[in-house]
């Protein structure tokens, strides 16, 4: 093929020109957590390596993207500059029906008190966004956090408060913990669930869990997904335990 020619045509898009057509793109984008994502797409093979050397040059590290588990020519592609995986993740199908979930006898913990999405607190949400962050970095690292999908300001990991439900346990002056669900026609994302680490081993996930899901199938909505990294035991014993189905997986490479 002639010359590949890379111009960075926005702040975070790059294109990729043979012979006056456009033979590849590549773009960055910064997650809520505050980590950069790329992603390229080519219809000329050789069109992967300009662009992601172009891309790299111009960007600061580290640096993510993520890949199919089985997609081993684009996994091969990134590492030969210089990416390894960071995490891999399982997407999981989760039905709603109780009946097929297994939820259909919890029962809300004792002195456990669940706000519906959009009834909560805005900053007492955000103080608990914050605070079960900084745990779970400080305990295993940010890899074990899902791979936010969402675009918000950079370092607002809360970008829409009325998509969480929260659990209210008697006598806490904040919240216990959260669970997130975002619609997607006649399905949802289960995209978090997450409890503050002194409140743990008292069922509160399960019911957030529970509550989320009866929801969904009282709305009509026979199925939800979600995405748990492999080796975060407690969330794959949670989900297990909803009945959820591994459908798919991906890995998350990473450039330091």
């Amino acid at each position: 093929m002639d010359t590949v020619t890379i111009t960075r045509v926005a702040q975070a898009q790059w294109e990729a020109v043979a012979d006056d057509l456009v033979v590849g793109r590549g773009d960055v984008s910064r997650r809520p957590d505050g980590r950069l994502f790329l992603s390229i797409d080519v219809w000329r093979d050789a069109a992967f390596d300009r662009l992601a050397a172009t891309m790299l040059a111009d960007l600061p590290t580290p640096l993510h993207t993520l890949v199919g588990e089985d997609d081993h020519d684009t996994t091969a592609r990134w590492e030969r500059f210089g990416f390894t995986v960071g995490r891999r993740e399982g997407a999981y199908d989760l039905p709603t029906d109780p009946r097929e979930s297994g939820l259909d006898a919890t029962r809300l913990p004792a002195g456990v008190t669940v706000l519906p999405a959009g009834e909560a607190d805005e900053h007492l949400l955000r103080s608990l966004d914050r605070a079960i962050r900084d745990e779970v970095e400080a305990a295993v690292g940010r890899r074990v956090l899902p791979a936010e999908l969402l675009a918000g300001p950079p370092g607002d990991t809360l970008v829409d408060p009325s998509k969480y439900a929260v659990a209210v346990l008697d006598g806490d002056a904040g919240y216990a913990g959260l669970v997130r669900v975002v619609r997607v026609r006649r399905r949802a994302r289960v995209g978090l669930v997450a409890v503050r680490a002194d409140r743990r081993r008292r069922g509160i996930g399960r019911a957030l869990l529970a509550h989320a899901l009866e929801g969904l199938h009282r709305d009509g909505i026979a199925s939800a997904w979600t995405e748990v990294d492999d080796s975060d035991v407690p969330a794959l014993a949670l989900a297990r335990a909803a009945g959820a189905r591994r459908a798919t997986g991906h890995l998350e490479l990473v450039r330091r």
